[in-house]
């Protein structure tokens, strides 16, 4: 037999999944996955998936043009490029006093989520704890999870005033193994925002003790009603202990360019870096010098909050039409609702259902959590077209 006959004849080796030990046991398709994917079977409006429908700014893409037609498309620095670096350093201190060295403590990375990972990677070590407020952003818990690391959990709870973190319950879950707390303002998904009295409530629990922060806040554009958004970069003692994330993509409706931002101090900064450089390395150029000419003009996301506003009072006010209970939406662009007055579906049959018979698109609330909890709420994204939020609350009127 010759040797292409015999390697006709040899079986093909497969793997034995049995001796395949998951990193992620627990991990499947994304309830985003799914229900977009239902939306666009079923032909529904989609208020699931958080991304905009609309474009970005024509002055953003041009300059990201300039930048590849200029020749800036080969490697940038591994911090990413001092331009940009330079804008978000001084987008900071305008906006919130915190003085960062662009050279040392600010970092472009590949988005919010990897932002988060390498965050988590660089400082959690096997057997230590993290604190998680739940219902939590769905890549906080695997990361902890690739790092060795035990997500200690706190449940929000739901009040008249809307979704609020029991600081108490938190500095309970506190014991010597705490290596970090994650906090979330605005709050994806329950769109609350944190106080001043939050702030201080994460003070008074970190002080005297080596925990750090990862402060998520990719929505601080988006707070309403005159509100201010309290970053943790406001307050020096905060800001000491804590690794910040932004995202412009969620700032510039640009989602699917995946880029964001870290600030921390440069202590923590050099850490976050020997991870950084060998998860991603670094980031697109072209958009990083795109990005750093656009932010020269800081309209865009000083009027953001007046943009969504709109948006998010559009939809409220059609959705008063319905027998939808909403929740306050005070940051980001989501609106949670509860709809125990028109099912009593479990969350996710219920986003299925009306996907599937209303033919508008949500997500359930449910795998916001660990261990998926039963609240009857499910959360819609506003940042649409109006004229896709009117055709929504058309079809949802039918509730």
């Amino acid at each position: 037999m010759n040797a292409q006959a015999a390697s006709a004849a040899s079986p093909t080796p497969q793997i034995d999944p049995t001796a395949f030990a998951s990193r992620l046991p627990k991990v499947g398709t994304t309830i985003f996955t799914v229900m977009s994917a239902l939306a666009s079977e079923k032909g529904a409006v989609n208020l699931g998936q958080g991304f905009p429908d609309f474009d970005c700014d024509p002055a953003l893409v041009d300059a990201v043009t300039t930048a590849m037609k200029q020749g800036l498309n080969q490697y940038p620095p591994m911090t990413g490029v001092p331009l940009l670096r330079q804008a978000v350093a001084d987008k900071i201190a305008k906006l919130y006093g915190q003085v960062y060295d662009p050279a040392t403590e600010i970092t472009i990375t590949a988005g919010a989520t990897q932002s988060i990972l390498t965050i988590v990677l660089c400082c959690v070590h096997p057997g230590d704890e993290v604190i998680v407020i739940e219902p939590a952003y769905d890549s906080y818990v695997p990361s902890i999870e690739l790092a060795g690391g035990k997500p200690v959990f706190v449940q929000m709870e739901v009040t008249d005033e809307g979704y609020k973190v029991p600081w108490q319950k938190v500095a309970a879950a506190v014991t010597p193994k705490t290596r970090l707390m994650i906090v979330n303002s605005p709050h994806n998904p329950t769109g609350s925002v944190f106080r001043q009295s939050d702030m201080q409530a994460i003070k008074d629990i970190v002080r005297g003790t080596g925990i750090l922060l990862l402060s998520d806040e990719v929505y601080e554009h988006m707070v309403y009603d005159g509100q201010r958004h309290e970053s943790v970069c406001r307050d020096p003692e905060l800001a000491a202990r804590s690794f910040v994330v932004s995202s412009f993509g969620k700032t510039y409706h640009v989602t699917g360019w995946k880029v964001g931002y870290v600030a921390a101090p440069a202590v923590l900064t050099a850490e976050f870096r020997k991870v950084h450089q060998f998860n991603v390395f670094t980031v697109n150029t072209p958009m990083q010098y795109g990005l750093a000419a656009y932010m020269a003009n800081p309209a865009p996301y000083l009027e953001l909050p007046a943009f969504y506003q709109h948006k998010r009072d559009l939809f409220r006010d059609g959705l008063r039409n319905t027998r939808f209970n909403m929740l306050p939406s005070d940051g980001t662009y989501f609106q949670c609702v509860e709809y125990s007055a028109i099912s009593a579906l479990p969350e996710a049959e219920f986003a299925k259902w009306l996907t599937t018979e209303i033919g508008v698109a949500a997500i359930p609330v449910s795998p916001f959590y660990d261990t998926p909890r039963e609240s009857g709420i499910v959360r819609f994204c506003f940042a649409k077209k109006d004229e896709t939020l009117k055709l929504a609350l058309e079809r949802l009127a039918k509730l």
